[in-house]
């Protein structure tokens, strides 16, 4: 045990505890026992015993250990207790060994057990919604009201949400296992997606008062470095924390001083977090080599150009442009052909990027885009078309979802009415 303090340093470290642990042991709990619901109670159990020993006692060398064993005491007293339930939990510990059988460790170690919990928390049987649900109830640790306000949506609809996931995989016997190799090409991605969401709510928060969920980017970040040590061959996992990284390395400069909306042109690129772009950049070069790159690895080395560069100025705008047509070859979309318009725009003009845009205008995913509404009267404002880009300003204004980004657009709208 360390020293009893009850300062205020000890108390975040203790936080920091729980929040680092509590994947590691709810997955621990769930191979162990087979049931989500007994291993979230008796976590819960454990942590609530933490917080009254170890502000006397000082937090333990093995803070793991210890909530594993306590969890694991709870778990089996209830068992004791309730002879059904026991047997119940008996017939899946059997099924699950049939299909993955493996040793778990009876002592005080704790075994790191997520990857399985992500697989099955990832499972195409569940809704994509239930998925993240999920994920973020079970592996980044938060609780039912802090993933709904992650959905925005009441607790008792997230409540129920969760409880329906659960259901599906105690209904379906999904099991607690890492996907055999023939089925890891199919589940993989999903997992990858999930994490990528999260992080995409993050770091663009759909609606509300700030541009950025700055906790959900960083438990989404926390989730990819999880998976980056478990599957570390996987270049695509490589991709995607290389990708997280380097886009939140300039999570400061992407506000003003006021909360309003900072282009990336415009950032103070000073105020990017370097080491995290070093970080970012050398995890890059992993995801790129070896093979044909996957679409994570390919946005991440479009990431690592902009990060590159002192200026916007400086900006490799061709090697941009190039790195988008591979990753439209890879995984063509709407957004992909947004985002390689703008970038031609940069590189060849606005006219050759309006054009571009343009073109995309029938696309029912981005009829209420605002980003591609907005990026429109920006090619409109750059050629002097002043009436058709403040007509398209209103309509990105009335379609963002963010403070922010309003607060960013009517200066656009002011800026254009008074030319």
């Amino acid at each position: 045990m360390t020293d009893p303090d009850t300062s205020a340093d000890s108390a975040l470290r203790i936080e920091a505890v729980f929040r680092e642990e509590h994947g590691r042991l709810l997955a621990a709990l769930v191979h162990r026992f087979g049931d989500l619901d007994l291993a979230e109670e008796v976590a819960s159990e454990a942590v609530e015993a933490a917080l009254i020993h170890w502000p006397m006692d000082g937090v333990p060398d093995r803070p793991g250990a210890w909530l594993l064993t306590t969890a694991r005491r709870r778990a089996l007293d209830r068992l004791r207790r309730d002879r059904a339930y026991a047997e119940r939990l008996a017939v899946l510990a059997v099924e699950s060994e049939r299909s993955a059988p493996r040793s778990v460790p009876e002592g005080d170690d704790l075994p790191d057990d997520r990857l399985e919990l992500f697989f099955a928390c990832a499972h195409p049987a569940l809704s994509p919604d239930d998925r993240i649900a999920l994920i973020l109830r079970c592996l980044a640790g938060l609780d039912t009201g802090e993933v709904a306000r992650a959905f925005l949506v009441p607790r008792t609809t997230m409540a129920q949400r969760i409880v329906r996931a659960k259901n599906k995989i105690r209904g379906a016997r999904i099991p607690f296992r890492v996907p055999r190799p023939d089925e890891l090409p199919e589940r993989l991605p999903v997992v990858l997606g999930v994490v990528y969401s999260i992080f995409t709510e993050g770091y663009a928060a759909s609606t509300g008062e700030s541009l950025q969920r700055l906790d959900l980017a960083e438990e989404a970040i926390r989730l990819a470095r999880i998976l980056r040590k478990l599957i570390p061959s996987d270049r695509e996992v490589t991709g995607l924390l290389a990708l997280v990284l380097l886009v939140h390395a300039r999570r400061e400069a992407r506000t003003d001083s006021s909360g309003a909306l900072v282009l990336l042109a415009d950032q103070d690129r000073a105020r990017w977090d370097l080491p995290m772009i070093d970080e970012g950049r050398c995890l890059v070069g992993e995801a790129l080599t070896g093979g044909r790159p996957g679409p994570y690895a390919v946005q991440a080395a479009i990431a690592a150009v902009h990060d590159e560069s002192e200026r916007a100025d400086d900006t490799d705008w061709p090697q941009i442009v190039a790195l988008y047509d591979v990753l439209g070859a890879l995984t063509p979309s709407p957004i992909v052909a947004v985002n390689r318009a703008v970038a031609v725009a940069m590189r060849d003009g606005p006219a050759a990027g309006l054009t571009l845009l343009e073109d995309l205008a029938d696309e029912p995913a981005l009829r209420n885009h605002h980003p591609y509404v907005a990026a429109r009267a920006e090619l409109l404002h750059r050629l002097g078309r002043h009436d058709e880009a403040a007509d398209l300003y209103r309509r990105a204004l009335d379609l963002a979802g963010t403070a922010p980004e309003r607060r960013y657009l009517s200066m656009k709208l002011t800026e254009i009415t008074l030319q």
